[in-house]
């Protein structure tokens, strides 16, 4: 399986400096850091949430949960959702579900960062499938105009 060509493509036009790490099929930020033989805060864990009829991209570190009620906070808004399959189907064509890359630009979205996340020199975030990851500098993050902020709490 390949990694999809408009994320490939979506990182070299923004001269985002990342390597390839392939490795065997995983789906959880866990079975990840395992196989790359890591710690899990340095995993990055793609979530997508529906803000009334919008979508947003959260990263959080492989070792939390997403705090529902700080990201509310951060948006300024009393109902967020965790969206449902189909929309993520739909919404990001091409790319396996549970391995959305967290290149929210793409497809127009909002991505806030865990702050946890900021703090490490490397961290490993989903390509769009489940054979290869990006090893990347999160200050890529602060590039791409992302909101950084305190997201996660303790799994």
């Amino acid at each position: 399986m390949q990694i999809p060509a408009k994320i490939l493509k979506f990182l070299d036009s923004k001269k985002i400096k990342y390597v390839v790490i392939n490795h065997r099929t995983v789906y959880t930020a866990y079975d990840k850091a395992t196989t790359l033989k890591v710690k899990p805060n340095v995993i990055g864990k793609t979530l997508v949430l529906k803000i009334d009829s919008n979508l947003i991209m959260v990263l959080v570190p492989g070792n939390k949960n997403l705090d529902l009620s700080k990201i509310k906070k951060a948006v300024g808004v009393q109902k967020i959702n965790i969206v449902s399959e189909t929309i993520i189907k739909n919404k990001f064509k091409g790319i396996k579900i549970g391995a959305i890359p967290p290149a929210a630009e793409i497809w127009k979205l909002r991505i806030f960062i865990d702050n946890n996340l900021m703090k490490e020199k490397n961290i490993f975030v989903n390509s769009g499938i489940y054979e290869a990851s990006f090893k990347l500098s999160p200050k890529v993050f602060e590039k791409l105009g992302a909101v950084v902020g305190n997201f996660g709490k303790p799994r």
